[in-house]
């Protein structure tokens, strides 16, 4: 149920032992494992070679300022360009998303690594740690760019991850470095936040992050801890059947939970599937907290595994790769055109 943080750029031998524990269901890796291309391939095999069971391999590659990888990957203009892109041109904005995703997918798939945790779906409404990696402030322009961006990741053979539910794009606080709260009533976030969530699943998403925000009108609870939001509304009110992960339980947000075993502990309960552990600091705690627990599950792992993918060359060779790029770079511009 676990998807944990590594260290370095290589496995170190501790790290081996973290992944022959079952409760650890994947890795995620960050700008601190990355140093090239071929590194990170190696990396990715490395980590395959300590566990043959359905196992991610994740990363957050959304482009602009959150873009893990860099040398010898495509730059991925940030998702606020296709969303600035969308108020002189919507066809345009929509075709351009497809292709951020196609290029940002397969350049992902052809290393070995599984998924992306994108798109993110919160709303532009001036939280600064979303800012430029939101769409959209406006919940229909989010959903026709989201379902263009969904659509380009399932041709590059990897499932969608939405983020951050119910909606973190209203709330001021960061939450990696303090509690956010929202005080709206549930009735503004469903005809506003849940908007594109809800278009997403309905087209078939295939994962969802939970936010590490407490919306006090509906839950006392952090929405990641919340069976209302997990339960009632996520699973009910939206009928979604896909895997729920819970966002870094290291952030500061999650801290007036407890400790690591008590934030395992609140997420798993309320419903989440998949717990990120993201700090190799806090791995070990977690892995002994979650000895015992109920694992996500073969076939929901498998679910989110990507397809099958080509090999870099034959992707360095496919003329789509070269056109979608040069379309996306003129986004990184202001007042380019995309068309």
């Amino acid at each position: 149920m676990l998807i944990i943080g590594l260290s370095g750029t290589r496995l170190a031998d501790g790290e081996r032992a973290w992944l022959a524990s079952p409760q650890v269901s994947g890795v995620i890796l960050f700008t601190r494992n990355f140093a090239d291309r071929d590194q990170v391939a190696a990396l990715v095999d490395e980590v395959r070679a300590e566990r043959g069971d359905p196992f991610l391999v994740c990363v957050d590659q959304e482009g602009g300022r959150v873009q893990r990888f860099r040398a010898g990957f495509t730059p991925l203009p940030a998702l606020s360009r296709l969303g600035a892109l969308y108020e002189r041109d919507p066809q345009a904005a929509v075709v351009r998303a497809e292709e951020h995703a196609w290029v940002m997918a397969s350049e992902l798939r052809a290393v070995g690594v599984d998924m992306s945790f994108a798109p993110v779906v919160d709303l532009a409404r001036g939280n600064l740690a979303i800012g430029d990696r939101a769409l959209h402030a406006d919940p229909e322009a989010v959903s026709a760019l989201a379902h263009g961006y969904l659509r380009g990741m399932r041709l590059a053979g990897m499932a969608a991850t939405l983020k951050h539910f119910p909606g973190h794009g209203s709330v001021l606080e960061d939450t990696h470095f303090d509690a956010a709260v929202d005080p709206r009533p549930l009735e503004r976030i469903r005809a506003e936040d849940l908007v594109p969530f809800a278009d997403a699943i309905a087209t078939g998403a295939e994962a969802v992050m939970m936010a590490h925000v407490t919306y006090p009108q509906v839950d006392a609870l952090p929405a990641g801890c919340s069976r209302i939001w997990i339960g009632d509304i996520l699973r009910g009110e939206l009928g979604f059947r896909g895997v729920v992960i819970a966002d870094d339980i290291g952030m500061a947000a999650a801290e007036s939970l407890g400790g690591i075993a008590a934030r395992i502990e609140a997420h798993r309960a309320a419903g989440c599937d998949l717990v990120l552990a993201c700090s190799p600091a806090i791995v070990p705690e977690a892995i002994a907290a979650s000895a015992g627990a109920a694992s996500c599950g073969p076939e929901r792992l498998a679910a989110l595994q990507g397809a099958v993918a080509p090999t870099w060359d034959a992707l360095a060779r496919n003329p789509k790769r070269d056109q979608f790029a040069a379309r996306l770079a003129p986004l990184f511009e202001d007042g380019a055109e995309g068309a």
